[in-house]
C-alpha cells in the first residue's frame, strides 16, 4: 500500500475542491480506507505499530467528529482480506458506519463497489491506489490523496474548535447576563413586597 488516500467525489465539477459544498449534488458520502489512512499518517502509523486497535479507535473518533460537523454519511472500511474465514461485518459506531471486509475482499474493492452504487447521485469519498483511481474516475468520482484529506480533517477540527469557543463565550455571557437579571429581579421583588404590606 502506498499513501493513497480516501476520497472519491462523485459528480464533482472540474476545478472545484472536493471539500467545497456541492449544493444540489445530492447527499455526500465519505468512504475511507482505514488502514490506508492509518499507515499514510506518521502519528497514526507510530500508534499502530504498538496498538493497532488504538489507531483504529482514534480514526473512528476523528471521523465521528468530522461527520457530526460536516453532516455527510461516513463509511470507514478496514481490510479483512487476509483474515482466514473472515465473513465481514458492518457496524454502527456512534454516527458512522464501520465495515470490515470479508476474506479475499480489499477495502479498495468494497469502496469501488459502493462508489459505483452511489455514483448515480450524491458525492462519494473513498480511498485507493492509482489503478483503483482509474476505475473510480470512470464512475464519476475523484480520489483525494491522504495528505489532502488530513488537511481537510485538521481544517474541520479547527472550525469545530472555533465554533465551540464562540458558542461557549456567547453562552457564558448569556448566563452571566441572565444571572444578573435574576439577581436584580430578586433584589427588587422583596422590596416591592415590603412596600405594600397591606395588600
Amino acid at each position: 500500500r502506498g499513501p493513497a488516500g480516501p476520497a472519491r467525489v462523485a459528480r464533482q465539477p472540474e476545478g472545484v475542491s472536493p471539500w467545497d459544498g456541492g449544493a444540489g449534488a445530492g447527499p455526500e458520502y465519505l468512504l475511507v480506507d482505514g488502514y490506508n489512512m492509518i499507515f499514510a499518517w506518521e502519528d497514526f502509523k507510530r500508534l499502530a505499530r504498538d496498538h493497532l486497535d488504538a489507531a483504529r479507535q482514534a480514526l473512528m473518533d476523528l471521523l465521528c467528529n468530522y461527520q457530526g460537523f460536516r453532516k455527510c454519511a461516513v463509511i470507514l472500511v478496514f481490510d479483512a482480506y487476509k483474515v482466514p474465514r473472515g465473513t465481514g461485518a458492518v457496524s454502527r459506531y456512534h454516527n458512522i458506519h464501520v465495515v470490515y471486509t470479508k476474506e479475499a475482499e480489499t477495502a479498495d474493492a468494497f469502496i469501488e463497489k459502493v462508489t459505483y452504487e452511489i455514483g448515480g447521485g450524491g458525492r462519494g469519498l473513498g480511498g485507493g491506489g492509482d489503478q483503483e483511481q482509474l476505475i473510480i474516475l470512470g464512475h464519476g468520482a475523484l480520489r483525494v490523496p491522504a495528505d489532502l484529506f488530513r488537511m481537510e480533517l485538521e481544517r474541520t477540527s479547527g472550525e469545530i474548535t472555533a465554533f465551540l469557543e464562540k458558542n461557549n463565550r456567547l453562552k457564558k455571557s448569556l448566563n452571566v447576563r441572565a444571572a444578573l437579571e435574576r439577581a436584580g429581579g430578586s433584589a427588587k421583588a422583596p422590596k416591592r413586597a415590603a412596600d405594600s404590606p397591606g395588600k
